[in-house]
């Protein structure tokens, strides 16, 4: 195996040739799907009223032990798709009115997506990109997609490097981030709006977990520093466990007094650009059903 064939995109520097076995993501080189429709629950700049075209991909580098997504992010499930099938894809996406195609954890897979927007765009393809991932990826494998990504939607899961470690095998997943929407905002800049929805710009994602609500205080202390009104921010606090697997510590939902508390810290920061989630939200009914909508001209 040359040094060309050995794997390393992501942090996680596996170093296997995915050409012949699947890399630490649980994916060999060739793009896989599982859905591609409208989604309506996305922040509202985002959905609008007639949808984000997401595109979600199998596999993933991070594997968080409570993922929401396992059954595509951790098992072999998914749809074959080449450089040309994937920007027909995209294409065949926006026939559908969605206001934006939306790249669903799609890091492991960079440079086929952007081989493959590149060709889209080209077909005439001209909705803005959204770059939706655990925000866990280089910053250099992020450079090759500078002018093909117009908005970015990272999360920014931890500050400690334990409960990084703890949740998903990664005690970097702080510094990686950190670069990571670094490169993200000097590539698009401050947002920009049209008719409510955002057009370019960075929208940072923090799920609140259960017994968490310091180190999501951390994490808002941190963005509101390095960042200012930059970026939006959005908390979240649609955490559900779906595995009984799962440590004891995620066994339950996070409580609305953790949540208030993580809300009236960011106010106290002086926070405004951003979102909330109001009501039940956590609910699996927020989860899509993967069942290859919208990939029937797929193998």
């Amino acid at each position: 195996m040359t040094e060309k064939e050995k794997c390393t995109l992501c942090p996680r520097n596996c170093s296997v040739d995915r050409n012949q076995n699947a890399g630490y993501c649980g994916e060999l080189s060739t793009v896989r799907v599982t859905r591609a429709a409208p989604h309506f629950w996305e922040e509202p700049c985002i959905s609008g009223n007639l949808g984000s075209g997401t595109v979600f991909f199998s596999g993933c580098n991070l594997r968080c032990v409570f993922c929401q997504n396992k059954s595509i992010s951790l098992s072999k499930f998914g749809k074959e798709a080449d450089i040309d099938s994937l920007a027909q894809l995209f294409i065949d996406l926006s026939k559908t009115g969605v206001h934006n195609i939306n790249l669903v954890t799609p890091s492991h897979f960079t440079s086929q997506i952007a081989k493959a927007i590149e060709k889209a765009k080209l077909l005439g393809l001209d909705l803005p990109f959204v770059w939706n991932s655990s925000g866990y990826e280089k910053a250099n494998a992020l450079k090759s997609l500078d002018g093909l990504i117009d908005v970015y939607l990272p999360d920014f899961k931890y500050k400690s490097p334990y409960l990084s470690k703890r949740y998903s095998n990664a005690a970097d997943y702080f510094d990686v981030a950190t670069e990571a929407v670094d490169e993200m905002l000097k590539q698009v800049g401050k947002a920009v709006f049209k008719d409510g929805l955002m057009k370019k710009g960075v929208i940072v994602r923090h799920l609140v977990l259960p017994g968490c609500a310091e180190d999501s205080k951390a994490i808002l202390r941190h963005l509101a520093k390095r960042y200012g009104d930059r970026i939006y921010i959005s908390i979240m606090n649609q955490y559900t466990p779906i595995d009984h697997d799962l440590p004891d510590s995620l066994s339950r939902r996070t409580t609305e007094e953790e949540y208030i508390s993580v809300l009236d810290y960011a106010s106290m920061l002086g926070i405004r650009k951003g979102f909330i989630q109001e009501g039940d939200t956590a609910k699996e009914s927020f989860i899509p059903a993967f069942d290859y909508t919208g990939l029937e001209n797929l193998k």
